[in-house]
């Protein structure tokens, strides 16, 4: 039995014809037949533009979070820029509800940051007692997963490895994969073949033709990192006699 927080996402209503929406190829795989989710951690990987975050977004405003971030208690909005495609799924969830859960979208993580600020001290005892602000970018996210993300819980994240080194995007792999046996669900969006490569994930690929499950061994990402480590001379030549070309 699949005991996961979230099973699938789907369309309970219409995308507008007029809408840019309507140009994603996932909105299309969302009305057709939808998005499984089988395993604790999914993966949504795919090229700038493909639709990976706005779906996340949706998914998580209609699970109940705030649209820049945090956990479902957030009430902050610093501006208006979600689509409205959260109102258009359907969320098919499992038999239990998640006791913890938090969205971190990289792109405003300073946004929460700055809400808890201005919820005082006692907010922060969730979060190692001190300030994100007061610590590098990187630190921060990982003080966030290490200190608040617990067991049992529902984390939808969106490019965390935007501030990590490799050793820290190591670090975050361990954790995920550490919290997904101990009963959590993941949703990531990401561009890291490091995180990719966590045991027993679902790895989604979206492009032109929607949405389809891919191998690690088969990510775009993962073929142009190896390609690129195994053979640097000749992919920079590739890349600057390409470049001297178009000049």
């Amino acid at each position: 039995m699949n005991k996961l927080f979230l099973r699938k996402v789907s369309l309970k209503s219409p995308v507008q014809p007029s809408s840019y929406l309507k140009r994603l190829p996932v909105v299309a795989c969302l009305e057709q037949s939808g998005i499984s989710f089988e395993r604790p951690v999914t993966f949504l990987v795919g090229e700038n533009g493909s639709g990976k975050s706005t779906l996340l977004e949706a998914i998580a405003v209609a699970f109940g979070f705030n649209a820049e971030g945090g956990g479902k208690n957030f009430r902050f909005s610093t501006a208006e820029t979600h689509s409205t495609l959260a109102s258009c799924l359907l969320l098919t969830k499992g038999v239990r509800m998640p006791g913890d859960g938090f969205f971190l979208r990289a792109e405003s993580f300073y946004n929460v940051a700055s809400y808890l600020d201005g919820l005082g001290p006692e907010a922060l005892s969730c979060y190692g007692d001190i300030s994100l602000h007061a610590q590098s970018h990187g630190e921060s996210f990982l003080t966030l997963v290490n200190e608040r993300f617990s067991s049992n819980g529902l984390y939808i994240l969106d490019e965390p490895e935007a501030a990590l080194s490799p050793t820290r995007q190591m670090a975050l792999l361990a954790r995920i994969h550490a919290l997904a046996e101990a009963g959590s669900q993941f949703l990531i969006a990401t561009h890291s073949p490091m995180l990719m490569a966590c045991p027993g994930a679902t790895v989604y690929q979206l492009d032109g033709q929607g949405v389809h499950p891919c191998s690690y061994t088969e990510t775009e990402h993962y073929i142009v990192m190896r390609s690129f480590l195994n053979h640097p001379q000749r992919m920079l030549d590739i890349l600057l006699n390409d470049a001297q070309d178009e000049n």
